[in-house]
């Protein structure tokens, strides 16, 4: 593996050009090509970022000799037969969230990286910012004591519109894997292993969830109250509860520039936690890594935590009834 990590993006949307954003900031690595279904969706998006490479078929992408890695950022329900096409190709994976649609497809995915000893990884681009790194550190020190909870939401007024992604149930819609993700992923993180979870919902027309709030039991006894919503502007923050004090990771945890420690017995505190580019760089720099060390998982999001996560996914869409074509 050279120093220089090639990558390749498939998919065209947003995510797939704020992740082209942010490797404009990350060091050594090069965006060598990007896919799409057309010719004329890939060269428009490479004019954009000056890439070499521009495909109108991710099959091109899978098969190329110039890329290292591939990014997925297509819809979610794509996101495990695209993952499966780039592994298959030979190719590094970093798979946007929901790594996949059920546990079901990402155990496929997961089984043929490790077949074919190739590096994949969920893109939860939360576990490596510096926000969660300087928590874990607050955790670690005992500063705010024995954690006992934790709490976090996340939710914004989406369009109500039926025919928008995040209302149709053909493409993985609904507030659970679009929003909900994020504070149980970085729940999991922080607590570890879920023994229990207890889920309700408000679900719309269309059948996917609108709002949902859940809680898990975490091994060792903590609770981690967690919910999201397509219909309420919420906090959208985090925080880390313990016998001696708090942590709170503030507006857009997911993304949060600062935290604040508060304690029983003294005053309260903020830590500036800057990230780099627009805050995919981190993962891209942790990605590379993995590639240049041979590894193939990273220790912070590894295969077996990415499958638990989409066994809690699965176990509270039960819950509430929310069920998608990929199911079947």
């Amino acid at each position: 593996m050279t120093r220089i990590v090639r990558w390749g993006i498939l998919g065209t949307g947003r995510i797939a050009r704020d992740f082209a954003a942010g490797l404009r900031a990350t060091p050594d690595a090069v965006l060598a090509a990007v896919a799409s279904r057309s010719s004329e969706g890939a060269q428009a998006f490479a004019q954009q970022f000056d890439v070499p490479l521009a495909f109108g078929t991710y099959e091109e992408l899978a098969a190329s000799p110039d890329v290292d890695i591939v990014y997925i950022a297509t819809p979610h329900p794509m996101h495990a037969a695209n993952a499966l096409l780039a592994l298959r190709g030979g190719k590094a994976v970093l798979c946007e969230k929901p790594f996949a649609m059920n546990r079901r497809e990402a155990g496929e995915v997961v089984a043929l990286a490790r077949a074919k000893n190739l590096f994949l990884m969920e893109a939860m681009w939360t576990r490596f910012m510096p926000a969660l790194a300087e928590v874990r550190r607050i955790i670690a020190s005992g500063e705010i004591g024995a954690v006992t909870q934790l709490h976090a939401d996340f939710g914004f007024s989406a369009t109500p519109d039926p025919a928008h992604r995040v209302n149709d149930p053909t493409l993985g819609g609904g507030a659970l894997l679009d929003l909900g993700i994020y504070p149980l992923s970085i729940a999991c993180a922080l607590l570890g292993r879920v023994e229990t979870v207890q889920a309700q919902a408000v679900m719309g027309e269309t059948g996917v969830d609108l709002t949902t709030a859940f809680t898990m039991r975490h091994a060792g006894g903590t609770l981690s109250i967690c919910s999201c919503s397509l219909r309420a502007r919420a906090p959208s923050e985090l925080v880390v509860s313990g016998t001696r004090g708090s942590v709170r990771m503030h507006r857009m945890f997911h993304m949060t520039e600062s935290v604040t420690v508060d304690l029983l017995d003294g005053p309260s505190r903020t830590i500036s936690t800057p990230w780099l580019g627009n805050g995919y760089t981190h993962e891209a720099i942790a990605a590379g890594q993995c590639l240049r060390d041979g590894l193939l998982e990273h220790p912070d999001m590894t295969h077996d935590e990415t499958l638990a996560i989409m066994d809690l996914l699965d176990t509270i869409r039960r819950q509430i009834g929310l069920r998608y074509p990929s199911d079947a």
